[in-house]
């Protein structure tokens, strides 16, 4: 299991998106019928506004039903390669994942239906390596590990918590756990145990992290997920065999879903 979603190379741009998140927590999009509020809370007509991360108005959605294409089938599949004794047995079900999805309802619905299929692939193919086909759901030996970027005024750590992996894709580090926490409707930094023990805010953080900082790159193809995700660890020949992996399993869900895999796999 990776270390964290977020690695030091993307440091800056991950502390980017969690400011402009906290602004757009505090304004009231209000737009036009004919706009969209983007992802950073502000309206307009542009790609930028109507596109990845698009909250509300006219965003550039398909008519596609997420939860037609991960169908009971295609999730418990993945569920079921792990162990009876798994702690995410009785935490990850496909019945929270739809509830968690109605406040992400761009997720997965950019472009056409191949494209919402390739979406859905490369999300759970990330979540299966992260958890171990949701296995885990907590980062192994996550405790031990430091993730406090102690300069981060915005998002001060409390120095008994800690910001190790936790969820679907182990969100990690204060600066994750500060903005997610805020949109979505708990307490990040002082209580972000509660992504390992409530499991619809747990997929949301997942859904958040993915559509802020991943969702955007899907047209780059799956290997730009990987950097997105934790490239600075594995990417550029760091760790060959985790990228092939997570490119396995994205290659495997695409089949199962009926659809090309597009070309550049690996990063």
């Amino acid at each position: 299991m990776a270390p964290s979603t977020i690695t030091p190379k993307l440091l800056l741009s991950v502390f980017l998106v969690g400011a402009l998140a906290a602004a757009a927590a505090a304004q009231n999009c209000g737009c036009a019928s004919n706009e969209c509020c983007s992802r950073w809370g502000f309206c307009g007509t542009s790609p930028d506004h109507c596109g990845a991360g698009c909250q509300s108005g006219a965003c550039s959605r398909n008519e596609v039903q997420v939860a037609d294409i991960v169908t009971p089938a295609f999730f418990n599949g993945i569920m079921d390669q792990s162990d009876a004794g798994c702690a995410g047995k009785s935490f990850y079900s496909r019945d929270v994942f739809v509830r968690a999805l109605r406040s992400y309802q761009g997720f997965a619905r950019l472009g056409s239906e191949d494209d919402s299929r390739r979406e859905v692939a490369a999300f759970f193919a990330h979540a299966t390596h992260e958890t171990g086909h949701f296995c885990h759901i907590e980062e192994i030996d996550g405790a031990s590990r430091d993730y406090c970027e102690e300069d981060n005024t915005q998002f001060p750590c409390n120095p008994s918590k800690g910001y190790y992996g936790r969820g679907p894709l182990q969100l990690s580090w204060n600066f994750n756990y500060g903005p997610a926490g805020a949109q979505i409707g708990f307490d990040g930094l002082n209580a972000p145990e509660t992504v390992a023990t409530d499991p619809e805010i747990s997929f949301k953080t997942a859904l958040w992290f993915w559509t802020n900082n991943v969702q955007q790159v899907m047209g780059q193809g799956f290997g730009a997920t990987t950097r997105a995700i934790n490239g600075a660890l594995e990417c550029d020949g760091r760790n060959s065999a985790t990228v092939q992996r997570r490119a396995e399993f994205y290659t495997e869900y695409c089949r199962q879903l009926g659809v090309a895999p597009g070309d550049n796999l690996t990063c």
